[in-house]
């Protein structure tokens, strides 16, 4: 997202683009994984030397979340885990041996969905599918 369609959105929000809050989205945009918890957010923050407080990740997170520029997720008990919202619906899959988040788009998988909903008298409005997987043993072994 563009630096002034950050900002606006910040300001649609009631935000101010704080420099903390921009450092802290940049780390969300420019991380290699789509997925990070607010610990990590913080080590990578500490890692470019921006001088932004562990309190500050957290409350900024959960602000973006509130915004909608954000979306929070808890896989497996595991920590918090945040990622920038986009227009594009996917959904994910969690291995349970690395904790490797896997986002995917399915068509059919979406379509089924909203078939059961109908079937049951409902119009589907929204859907979070998380599938908990594991390597196949022939993967593992190699």
């Amino acid at each position: 997202m563009a630096l002034d369609a950050v900002q606006d959105h910040l300001k649609r929000a009631g935000l101010r683009a704080t420099s903390s809050r921009l450092h802290i989205l940049r780390v969300l945009e420019g991380a290699e994984r789509k997925h990070l918890s607010a610990d990590e957010v913080y080590r990578e923050l500490v890692k470019i030397g921006a001088d932004v407080g562990y309190a500050t990740v957290y409350r900024a997170l959960t602000q973006f979340v509130a915004a909608g520029l954000a979306i929070r997720h808890n896989f497996a008990g595991g920590p918090a885990i945040f990622e920038l919202a986009d227009d594009e619906h996917h959904d994910h899959m969690i291995c349970m041996e690395t904790g490797r988040v896997i986002e995917f788009q399915n068509d059919r998988i979406e379509v089924l969905q909203k078939q059961i909903a109908k079937q049951h008298g409902y119009d589907l409005v929204g859907h979070s599918l998380v599938l908990y997987v594991r390597p196949r043993a022939s993967r593992r072994r190699s």
